[in-house]
Formats: C-alpha cells, structure tokens, sequence
C-alpha cells in the first residue's frame, strides 16, 4: 500500500510538472521575439569569434616567444663555437673541452624550442583556419538575419493592417467600441431631443419651470371659445332660418304654400344649404322660439317683426 500511494504522488508530481512546463513553454513562446532571439545568437557567435581570435593571438604570441628564445640559444651556441676555437688555438684544450658541452647542451635544448615553435606555428595555422571560416559563418548569419528580420517586420506589419482592417486587432476593437457607444449615445439624445419637441408643441411641458404665460393661456382661451361661439351660432341661425318656412307653409289652406308644403312633405327632405346668419339676428331668432311656446306674434319680436314674412305683398 505504501508504494501504491508514493507511486500515485509521484505520477500527479509529473503530471503537474508537465503541465508547468507546457504552461511555461507557452508563455515563453509568446513573450519570445524571432528578432530578439536572433540578436542574441549573433552576439553569441560574435563572443565566439572574438575568443577563437583571441587564441590565435595567444598562440602566435607563444611561438614569437619560442622564436626569440631558439635565437637567443642559436647566438649563445655560436657563441661557444667561437670561444673552442679560441681556446684550441691558445692550447687550452679543457677549456675548449668545456666549451663545446655548454653548445651542446644549448642545442639540445634549441631542439626542443624548435619541436615546440613547430608545433605552435602548425597550432597557429589551424586556428588562423577555423577564425576564418567562423568569420565566414557569422557573416552570413548576420546577413541571414537581417533578412528574417525584415521578413519578420514587414509581415508583422502587414498583419497589423490587415486586422485594422478586419476590425479584429484590440486598438481597432476599442476604437470600434467607442464609435458605437458614441452612435448609440447621440441617437437616444437625438430621439429625447425629438420627443421634447412633440411634447413643448402639444403644450403638455408648458408648466416646466413654472413660468407659464397666464396672459397669453387666457387669451388662447377666449379664442377657442370665440370660435366654438361662433360656429353655434351659424348652426342656430340655420336652424332658424328654415323654421318660419315650416311653420307658414302649415298654416296656409289651398293656397301656393300649402301646394309647396303638400309637395314638400311628399319629395325626400333635403337640408337647407348652410348660410351664414349675423350673430345679431341669431340672437333674436333665439329669443323667437323661447317665446312661439308662449303665443306671442312674431311682430311684438324686435328686428323680426319688421322683416318681410313669406306670403306678403
């Protein structure tokens, strides 16, 4: 059981290490920039470059060293030669003796210097070699480089319009946002503004503020009622107009009226054509049918009994 349980711990420590990484690796990837990331690798082969020419500079110092010594020993055998021949001549046989072991043992080690200039010098060449072609190598990267990058840019770039256009970028989606927004505002101002306007000319938003025009409601006022005045006495003076006509043509006996009222209770009734009567004489035909219920002559009626009745010579 206890290595059930460290092996099932040890697969949901994996499995959240892996979803770490994957997490990790996404956000780096897109936090990463080709350009950025091609900068730096050529400054890695540029540091490369500098110490690689640094160790061919190395070596060609320690041959040049190595060359200075094997001359210094070459001058110091040369130098003992000269010294055993001097002494040979003087009859100073030790002394050339000796002479000639301190050239030997000057070449021997001239030898060495020699073994070891060759091989710095063999060094040297392979190192002068391998800077030259790193030399090539980082020059064609950078030139590489700079291509993707401006690949990189301009595609880059060319992206960013396009989502401009589509719309579809954040800068773009904002500004669209706001434009709608600013749209959506201006129409509900334009529709209030619109229905304030109906409102003011209805007279409902008149009281708003409370500095109505109580002169000019009062003479508004008077005006519709003059009108509704005026328009009830045409109608009365209508009315009264064709009321005499009936009333003669019903008290006349074989006569011409009594024909005409006879012919005009036959044929369809038809409605006086509409005339306009003074609000005077409305007035007093007013006064006439108020006072006919009481039998009074239509003579004893000031203005009317003047008037020409239908049938007098």
């Amino acid at each position: 059981m206890y290595m059930k349980g460290t092996a099932a711990r040890m697969g949901v420590m994996k499995r959240v290490s892996l979803v770490f990484k994957a997490k990790a690796n996404k956000a780096l990837d897109k936090m990463e920039d080709p350009r950025e990331t091609l900068d730096y690798s050529y400054q890695r082969q540029l540091e490369l470059l500098t110490k690689v020419r640094r160790g061919v500079a190395d070596v060609a110092t320690s041959r040049k060293r190595v060359e200075l010594q094997m001359n210094q020993l070459q001058q110091s055998a040369n130098k003992l030669e000269d010294q055993a021949r001097k002494a040979l001549s003087m009859g100073r046989e030790d002394l050339a003796r000796e002479a000639l072991s301190r050239k030997s043992s000057a070449q021997s080690q001239l030898n060495d210097l020699q073994a070891q200039y060759a091989q710095l010098q063999a060094e040297e060449e392979k190192l002068t070699v391998a800077s030259q072609r790193l030399q090539a190598k980082v020059d064609a990267f950078r030139t590489r480089k700079e291509t993707i990058k401006a690949t990189y840019t301009a595609a880059e770039a060319q992206t960013r319009i396009n989502e401009a256009f589509s719309g579809i970028s954040e800068e773009m989606g904002d500004v669209g946002m706001a434009i709608q927004r600013a749209e959506d505002k201006t129409a509900q101002l334009q529709a209030k503004a619109g229905a304030l306007d109906e409102l003011m000319a209805s007279g409902v938003l008149d009281d708003v503020g409370g500095r109505r025009d109580d002169i000019q409601s009062e003479l508004d006022m008077m005006s519709a009622g003059s009108d509704v005045e005026r328009d009830l006495a045409r109608l009365k003076g209508e009315l009264t107009a064709s009321t005499p006509k009936q009333i003669e043509g019903s008290g006349a006996n074989g006569g011409p009226q009594g024909a005409q009222a006879q012919q005009a209770q036959q044929a369809p009734y038809a409605p006086p054509a509409p005339q306009y009567t003074p609000p005077q004489q409305a007035q007093q035909a007013e006064q006439y049918q108020q006072t006919q219920g009481a039998g009074l002559p239509v003579a004893d009626l000031p203005g009317l009994g003047d008037q020409p009745q239908d049938g007098d010579g």
